[in-house]
Parts: structure tokens; sequence; C-alpha cells
């Protein structure tokens, strides 16, 4: 098992590569989508969830994944995997839209290319409301501020705007009015047809795709359909696409948000398949449609217990923590992750206690 650190686009930077060295770590996964850029924000009056997606594509290029890559192992690092896909590059994807066929061919470049470059996981998520309804509040321990959702005390449910996917605005300029309503049926039908394009040439390419649970994990969000809302729609995705390259963003919080299923037996159920591309070591307490997130060690899911069965069943890919509460100190975010990666290096360290 490796410890791993995940960065977002801005934070990837020499001195936050020595950081996670220094914690511990031995890879890194990479956020290439610029969330929560900085001005120009959009200035329409409606919602802009998490700004204006499309930023910075050269990123996805060979050259520059390949300098993204030399700098993460010039520090004594890997590149594990990079996380979701812009939502500019596939939107049409999500949307069933009339630029499908032409985003999948854009996403099929991609992945040849991360085959080329040596970046052996695409984590993504299938999903058209993405992570949304989240509210900041002091729910760790010692008031620590970290995230949770509540269908009380959260932002009203309002329908997706045209213009947005994945809580990211594709289009400034769209035409007023919403989406509309996505059923179950025809987002699995999407889900199809990704995967059935996209997993030969990810299999070719030696790259595994690693789906990511639905967070929050409700039946629908926003008048759209989840995918992956209990831990049996996972297996319904492995079963359906048996491959190699079909894998999974194993999110301990995510799944032990949902309203079905034991954690543990979760854990088993899928580790014992060797079906995890890679882990997001996180804590919850509650369920939906309440939960909130909090310190690895004080939640409801036994942390260690996770470790034991992810080695006993031979699980040796990447674990990284996921969003921790922010201490109180000079560097919120650089303390909150040291301590997680600090129990999670003593946890795997000590076989799971």
């Amino acid at each position: 098992m490796q410890l791993g650190l995940g960065l977002y686009r801005h934070m990837l930077t020499p001195d936050n590569y020595r950081f996670a060295r220094q914690a511990g770590a031995s890879a890194i996964v990479a956020h290439l989508c610029d969330y929560f850029a900085e001005a120009p924000r959009i200035t329409t009056g409606r919602d802009d969830g998490w700004g204006l997606a499309g930023r910075g594509l050269e990123i996805w290029e060979a050259e520059n994944l390949h300098a993204l890559k030399q700098a993460i192992n010039a520090e004594g690092l890997a590149l594990a995997a990079v996380e979701n896909l812009d939502p500019v590059l596939w939107h049409d994807v999500l949307l069933d839209g009339p630029r499908r066929d032409e985003q999948l061919e854009t996403v099929k470049r991609i992945i040849r290319t991360f085959g080329e470059v040596g970046i052996p996981t695409l984590g993504y998520n299938f999903s058209i409301a993405g992570v949304w309804g989240h509210i900041e509040a002091p729910y760790a321990r010692g008031g620590a501020v970290s995230v949770g959702f509540s269908t009380t005390d959260g932002p009203p449910e309002t329908p997706i705007p045209n213009g947005m996917v994945w809580n990211m605005i594709i289009d400034p300029d769209a035409a007023p009015g919403t989406l509309g309503e996505v059923t179950h049926e025809q987002l699995w039908a999407r889900l199809s047809a990704f995967l059935e394009a996209v997993l030969p040439v990810a299999e070719e390419a030696g790259v595994r795709l690693a789906l990511h649970p639905d967070d929050p994990p409700m039946p629908t969000l926003r008048g759209t359909a989840r995918l992956v809302y209990q831990p049996r729609y996972y297996q319904q995705l492995l079963d359906r696409w048996p491959s190699p390259a079909n894998q999974l963003e194993f999110c301990i919080g995510s799944l032990a948000e949902m309203s079905e299923g034991d954690i543990y037996e979760v854990v088993d159920q899928y580790s014992r398949q060797q079906a995890i591309a890679y882990v997001h070591f996180r804590n919850i307490r509650g369920k939906v449609p309440h939960y909130h997130e909090v310190f690895v060690d004080e939640g409801d899911v036994d942390m260690l217990r996770v470790i034991r069965i992810l080695q006993a069943n031979g699980f040796d890919g990447v674990m990284i923590p996921d969003h921790t509460p922010q201490m109180t100190c000079a560097a919120p975010w650089h303390a909150g992750m040291a301590y997680a990666l600090g129990y999670m290096r003593a946890a795997i360290q000590a076989g799971g206690g």
C-alpha cells in the first residue's frame, strides 16, 4: 500500500511536492481542472458554482503532461493518477448532447496520451450535478472547519441552469432555462455509451479508468439522477463492463455516507475483487441526508479496520487523504493534510493496529 497526496491545479508546485515527500507520501494524485479559479467570475447573476470551466486546457497536451510528471518525479514522487476531466472536454458525453461523439474522441486522445506519458489512472465522476450542496462549519474536533451536507440546513436544491454541468459553467452565454430532469435509465445509458467507446482504448493504452461514487450520495440531485449513490451500484458497474481498465476511485467517506451497506463489508467486497484503483481516505459522521466530515480518527468509521481489510485483501495501490478539516494555524490545509498523512503512514506501518 502506498501513501499519496491529492493536489489541486494551483497547488502543483515544487514546494507542495516536497511537503508531500516530507510527510511520507510517495505519490501524487493531480487535479488538472481549475476549480474555483480567480477572476473573471461569471456575471450573469445566476448560480456560477465552482466557476468557469475550460481554463488552461493546454495542460492536457502530451508535452505538458510530460513536464508535470517529470517535475513530480524530480521530487522523488510518482504521478499515480489524474482526477477528473475538465467539464469542457466532455460535457456532451454527460448530457448526451450534439458534440458527444467529438468529445468521446477527445477523451480517447487523452487516454492514449496518458499511456504514452506513463500516467496509469484517470479518475472520473460521471455526474451532471457534481459535488454540490456542501456547507462549511466547525464540525470537527476542537471547532476545526469542515464540510457537511443537510437537506434541511443546506442551500435550496434549485434546478441546474443551462450552461452548467458538474457544478461548473461551460457556457456563460447559454440561453435562460434549466437542463431539466435526467432519469437513472438515461444516466446509465450515457455511461454505457462512454465506457463502450473508451474502455477498449484504455485497455490498449494500459490506463485504468476509476469511477468516483456520488458525493453527496443522493438518488437525485437538482433534478438529475445519481449513478453510484449506493454501494451495490459499483458491482453493477463491474459486472456490466468486466475489464482490467474498469476500476473504482474508492472514496471511503462517500461510501460510508450512503444509506445502505456496511462500510467494512463494502471495503472487503471490492478489494477482494482487486477492483480498486486508489482510495480516498476520509471519515464522516452521519449518513445522507445529514452528515459532516471530521478528522480521520474521530468519525463513525474505524479507519484502522478499513486498512486491515485492504491489506488482508492485497490492496497495493495508492491511498490519499481526501478533503480534511482545516486546522487553526497559518497553513490550515497543510496542517490538516499533515495530520491525516501522519495517521495514515503510522496505520499502514502498523498493519492497521
